[in-house]
């Protein structure tokens, strides 16, 4: 059986035995919008839970629009031209209107990156500006939630006349899904509140996982945090697995959200009939397997489907290597991920991005971990907790050496954008 797993921008093909596989997860089949942009406009004018976009917009003297950031293949300039034209034609002129990108705790977008993410017209024509996570006195401390998470947030978002955010809705592993609530928390939030947010109490809860918003205290926190700290209008949208935009929401930051998970959830889940051996995946591609920090989120979505001790095979470009200098700090102060958890878990322990090495932990505690890339060679692998393959063929072969010749493979070519589930009778 011949697969093409998302690597990079132009895929990596590996060839698998026939008789071993028993499942390929991807998206279900459904057409694409033929004019994106119209039904944009169409939706900024009959939101879900708002009145139009152009009412809400009279009357304001300026206007953030919160964007994602490189890691989140966001169609921006389809969702931004008739956002844009919709402020302006309303009264709030274009020196008035701030593009603010939602880094996080990540690196700022510059230069040809805004221009790939938004489209040359845009990034020449509007202020585009970076959230700058690290940057405490960039932000107004709004108060704590009722769970305790100080809520600091980015001030040229909270003292904007109109908030506004837009996003892709798809699979997260921690919040279940992206997009609505997560423009703001954790994209425009300070170190203070991602820490907290991200803190062991919220991660290792059972329901903080790929597809779950009910119970997942992860979702739950932000949404709250979101909503107390205010957002007008929201545009989010959901695209295939060609990035061809299948549906817009708009509108209320809840109501609109839910709408695009009720959309999206039957068309990104696959599932296999019982636990396999072995899952052959990968890190979703371009811009999400530049580093290994974000790679972890392919590893984290093929867990509900692998058995435990199981191995998990994921094809990552790793172009931009490890992650950022705290991460990679990690790796070096930590020797095993037993002394890690046992730090985090004691309260006077932190490094920015420990929670996705408390992923990763949550991975090697049930599975192997074999990493086929380009981008890091095999002792830089091997000193982060898993292993090293130079293909996805000798990792399987590997694996089947192992588990023997019936061993069973389940294969996610988009990793962490499809939730992986067993299937129920």
């Amino acid at each position: 059986m011949r697969v093409c797993l998302e690597y990079g921008r132009s895929g990596l093909e590996a060839e698998l035995p026939d008789r071993n596989v028993v499942a390929c997860l991807g998206y279900q089949a459904a057409d694409p919008l033929a004019a994106p942009e119209q039904v944009v406009r169409d939706r900024l004018a009959s939101p879900n839970g708002t009145p139009p976009l152009a009412e809400i917009a009279r009357g304001r003297k300026n206007a953030c629009v919160v964007i994602s950031d490189i890691t989140r293949p966001v169609p921006n300039a389809a969702l931004l031209k008739p956002i844009l034209a919709t402020l302006e034609t309303n009264g709030i002129p274009r020196e008035n209107i701030l593009i603010l990108v939602a880094t996080g705790l990540h690196r700022p977008n510059l230069g040809d990156e805004l221009v790939e993410m938004v489209g040359r017209e845009i990034a020449e024509r509007y202020r585009i500006e970076n959230h700058h996570g690290c940057e405490k006195s960039e932000h107004v401390h709004l108060g704590e939630s009722p769970r305790g998470v100080p809520i600091w947030i980015d001030c040229r978002y909270v003292e904007a006349d109109l908030k506004i955010t837009t996003g892709l809705i798809e699979p997260h592993f921690m919040a279940g899904f992206s997009g609505g609530r997560k423009l703001i928390c954790p994209g425009i939030a300070a170190l203070e509140t991602i820490r907290a947010w991200h803190s062991p109490r919220f991660l290792e809860h059972p329901r903080a996982t790929t597809g779950v918003l009910d119970g997942n205290p992860v979702h739950e926190e932000n949404t709250w945090i979101a909503r107390h700290t205010g957002c007008d209008f929201i545009v989010n949208t959901v695209i295939d697995a060609q990035r061809r935009i299948l549906k817009i929401v708009a509108g209320d930051m809840e109501r609109a959200f839910l709408e695009g998970v009720e959309f999206v959830r039957p068309l990104v889940t696959g599932t296999t009939p019982e636990p396999v051996d072995i899952v052959v995946t990968s890190s979703a591609g371009y811009p999400l397997d530049t580093t290994f920090y974000q790679s972890v989120k392919g590893m984290v979505a093929a867990l509900p489907i692998v058995k435990p001790g199981g191995t998990v095979v994921i094809a990552a470009s790793l172009t931009e290597g490890i992650g950022s200098s705290d991460f990679r700090r990690l790796f070096e102060e930590n020797r095993s991920l037993d002394t890690f958890m046992e730090r985090i878990t004691r309260g006077d322990y932190f490094v920015m991005d420990q929670w996705q090495l408390e992923e990763l932990a949550k991975v090697r505690r049930k599975v192997e971990v074999k990493v086929v890339s380009n981008g890091l060679p095999p002792a830089a692998l091997r000193g982060l907790f898993v292993e090293s393959a130079p293909t996805v063929e000798a990792a399987v072969s590997d694996c089947l050496r192992r588990y023997g010749p019936d061993a069973t493979i389940a294969v996610i070519p988009k990793g962490p954008y499809v939730c992986a589930e067993l299937a129920t009778d």
